[in-house]
């Protein structure tokens, strides 16, 4: 059975910085493409980012362009998602997802999530 955990989460200042972490079992890590979502109260799971299985492609939402990378460790089954010049708007749940499908902005095209970590972005 393939489970996710993300980590990293945290309470941070306006302009800050965070990593988070998703560790991937019981699955071959290298067969998933891997993509985070975030869900705020009240809103709908919205796309983050993404990256490629052989991490060749990434993608972004636009609100995440030039503040966030996407990273991944096929050796240590775990994806990453930096987050750079965080704003109080960036505050929700973040989930991180795996795929067969390949990277997608769609959470429908993703097989298994984590529990979510959560970030708090004060101003």
């Amino acid at each position: 059975q393939v489970q996710l955990e993300e980590s990293g989460g945290g309470l941070v200042q306006s302009g800050g910085s965070l990593r988070l972490s998703c560790v991937v079992s019981g699955g071959t890590f290298k067969d998933y493409a891997m993509g985070w979502f975030r869900q705020a109260p009240g809103n709908e799971r919205e796309f983050v980012a993404a990256i490629s299985w052989h991490s060749v492609n990434t993608y972004f939402a636009d609100s995440a362009k030039g503040r966030f990378a996407v990273s991944r460790d096929n050796a240590r089954n775990t994806a990453y998602l930096q987050m750079n010049s965080l704003k109080p708007e960036d505050t929700a749940q973040y989930y991180c997802a795996a795929g067969r499908h390949g990277s997608s902005r769609s959470p429908g095209m993703y097989d298994y999530w984590g529990q979510g970590t959560q970030v708090t972005v004060s101003s």
